[in-house]
């Protein structure tokens, strides 16, 4: 946890805006999916049912990684674990708190404040420094420019870069921006972090380094950290392997 400490705000089932200045309740698993269905539409009006009742429950500082074929639905159970996504039937918990009872605008707080994303393509504004960068979301989420520089500073030390500050992305190695982008995705300090392949365009050796910095933020940050994956390194380090199969999420080393 860092020195700013836990910032959730969320109520069990009151379906209330969430309050920043609030306070993680360490009873309730910082994410909770249970009996997730999602269906896409086709063109022609034909189903495809990509979730069959997925249930998920993350704990403080735990790593679940989840694994399965290509086009098995992982990235889109990553999207409806994040918020990114709503469900067609189910229901995700943040902190205790149901999202299908949010409106719009307090799901995307939610988001911003308590889920960190890292995705294998890092999505930096190229055109602002890597400070920048880690500076945006706090400066989104109401900090003064002087709290958002100091704590984004120390973010990017955190992750190796504090010489790095005022480099823009093209000037960084692939390594270095996907490091940028795991100093963003804890910008404001989240209760969850979800990484989509996030070595998945790094080498060997800047693979694993990058491994060691997830597991090792998860650990200072206490993060409930949900990992989806082809590599089989690293989803072997996760505390559970969970395979994703036609919809259904199981426990089990899957193919990867």
């Amino acid at each position: 946890m860092n020195e700013e400490g836990r910032s959730t705000g969320l109520r069990p089932g009151n379906g209330a805006t969430p309050d920043p200045q609030g306070v993680h309740d360490p009873v309730l698993p910082p994410l909770e999916a249970r009996s997730l269905v999602r269906t896409f539409v086709g063109g022609n009006g034909s189903e495809l049912r990509v979730l069959r009742g997925v249930d998920l429950r993350v704990h403080v500082g735990e790593a679940v990684s989840v694994t399965g074929a290509s086009g098995a639905g992982k990235s889109t159970l990553l999207h409806l674990l994040g918020a990114l996504d709503r469900p067609t039937a189910g229901e995700i918990f943040v902190d205790g708190t149901p999202l299908s009872g949010l409106d719009d605008e307090s799901v995307c707080r939610i988001r911003n404040h308590h889920v960190g994303f890292v995705f294998q393509f890092h999505h930096l504004l190229r055109d602002f420094t890597a400070l920048e960068n880690v500076m945006m979301p706090r400066l989104i989420a109401g900090r003064t420019r002087p709290e958002a520089e100091d704590g984004a500073r120390r973010l990017l030390e955190s992750v190796g870069l504090g010489q790095r500050l005022e480099h823009r992305p093209r000037q960084l190695s692939g390594g270095e921006q996907q490091r940028v982008a795991v100093a963003r995705a804890l910008a404001n300090d989240p209760v969850v972090l979800l990484a989509d392949e996030p070595s998945g365009n790094l080498d060997r050796r800047t693979s694993e380094q990058l491994h060691d910095l997830l597991f090792q933020l998860k650990d200072d940050h206490d993060l409930a950290m949900v990992l989806v994956t082809h590599n089989r390194a690293l989803a072997a380090r996760a505390d559970r392997v969970m395979q994703l199969d036609n919809g259904i999420l199981g426990e089990g080393e899957g193919s990867l």
